[in-house]
């Protein structure tokens, strides 16, 4: 099909109308999440300021890993697939700062849902992936985390408080940078 200038107009427009539609669909199922919280109508929702909800998951080595046992590190906890675009473009910044930094006290736990394990791990073969890969079999922490979209990612500090929450991909190692480096320094002295 060729499409002629008033057609790529159009197909511009649609795109730019489906765009927004998901962007109020996400902003609008934040708000509707939060005001149940406030209201008292089910559990609060991840955010910064709170304590992040603990996980207990396995990795695909098959080692399990809990959230809470991590005290005393800084987490990025990262919520993808293996067929989301935005997470596969995000996942070498996301090496990157965790080969960086993880000797500073610094650790990734990047949370798959329900993807076969084997296509998981030739995911992370493929993109030389060593951080910690966690499969959430059943969704339960996804839901836990109320995660609506992909990639969506947690920035908790040494003592289990979330600091940051970014929702969507394409984020470069910088951004990472600037959102890891002060849950390094955070509470250091106080370990």
């Amino acid at each position: 099909m060729t499409l002629n200038w008033d057609n790529k107009r159009l197909w511009w427009a649609l795109m730019a109308l489906l765009l927004a539609a998901g962007m109020t669909w996400i902003d609008l199922s934040r708000v509707s999440v939060d005001l149940v919280a406030a209201v008292g109508g089910g559990p609060e929702l991840p955010r910064e300021g709170f304590a992040a909800p603990d996980l207990t998951l396995q990795t695909l080595d098959g080692e399990t890993v809990t959230l809470s046992d991590l005290r005393g590190q800084a987490v990025l906890s990262n919520f993808w697939a293996s067929w989301c675009p935005p997470c596969r473009n995000e996942m070498p910044a996301i090496q990157q700062v965790y080969e960086e930094y993880r000797d500073e006290g610094f650790t990734v736990l990047a949370v798959n849902s329900q993807e076969q394990e084997t296509r998981v791990a030739a995911f992370a073969g493929e993109l030389g992936l060593t951080f910690p890969i966690l499969i959430d079999r059943d969704g339960r922490v996804f839901d836990d985390y109320r995660v609506a979209a992909l990639p969506t990612t947690f920035f908790v500090d040494r003592a289990g408080v979330i600091r940051g929450v970014t929702t969507g991909g394409f984020l470069s190692r910088a951004f990472f940078e600037s959102e890891i480096a002060p849950l390094l320094v955070a509470d250091k002295g106080g370990e």
